[in-house]
């Protein structure tokens, strides 16, 4: 294993996409209910616990091995929103097309050839995590940590945040990240005795509400 792997993977200029999508925050910016670093704090806890949570289960249980063609089912299922489905695509599309240049492997080609338009997000990173030899819970670290990184970033663009609070609302979520990858973890891993329902499906409308709505915009700076 080599730790150094997930420097690379959980890199932002690592070219899987991740920089043009706002992780629901431009929507959430444009409802008001993202003003300060305060209020990004609180949206970020609740996407990690929700979105981040289900992210990281699934990263995990790919990387454990879990079918594929499983893991892809149960993330369309725990994603109502249309848009967010074909963000999800769109973005392990590109992450594939990344991961295959940097850890060329069998298994990323099939994976390719199994989904030629793409399969969901966190499917696609964990093959990744486990081509470039890290384990499930590398895989739920990196997946968690791209639920609230998105945001924060974003939200210095749409409301000129100081990068120097949005830093520091990532940093006062790592313990709760901690935790929250450790449950990832360990749903992950009753996946082989107890299929992908062991996964968990936390939920979170208003963000399937607000990409629904972020998709109708005639403009926007961000893509999700």
């Amino acid at each position: 294993m080599s730790r150094a792997a997930l420097l690379v993977l959980a890199d932002g200029r690592f070219p899987a996409g991740g920089h043009a999508h706002s992780g629901g925050a431009e929507a959430a910016v444009k409802a008001g209910r993202i003003t300060s670093p305060a209020s990004l704090e609180a949206f970020c806890r609740g996407r990690a616990h929700t979105a981040g949570l289900v992210a990281g289960a699934l990263a995990a249980a790919a990387v454990l091995g879990a079918d594929v063609g499983e893991l892809d089912a149960a993330a369309d299922a725990r994603t109502p929103s249309p848009a967010l489905r074909a963000a999800a695509r769109r973005l392990g599309r590109q992450l594939l097309r990344a991961a295959r240049a940097s850890w060329p492997c069998g298994e990323l080609d099939a994976l390719a050839g199994r989904f030629p338009k793409g399969a969901h997000q966190p499917v696609v990173l964990g093959l990744a995590a486990r081509a470039a030899g890290l384990g499930p819970e590398d895989a739920a670290y990196c997946a968690l940590y791209e639920s609230v990184s998105g945001p924060a970033t974003a939200t210095v663009r749409l409301l000129s945040l100081d990068p120097f609070d949005a830093t520091g609302v990532l940093a006062r979520l790592a313990p709760e990240l901690d935790r929250i990858a450790d449950t990832a973890v360990e749903a992950a891993r009753r996946v082989a005795d107890e299929g992908v329902d062991a996964l968990p499906a936390a939920s979170a409308p208003l963000l399937e509400v607000g990409a629904e709505w972020h998709a109708t915009w005639p403009m926007r700076l961000f893509a999700s």
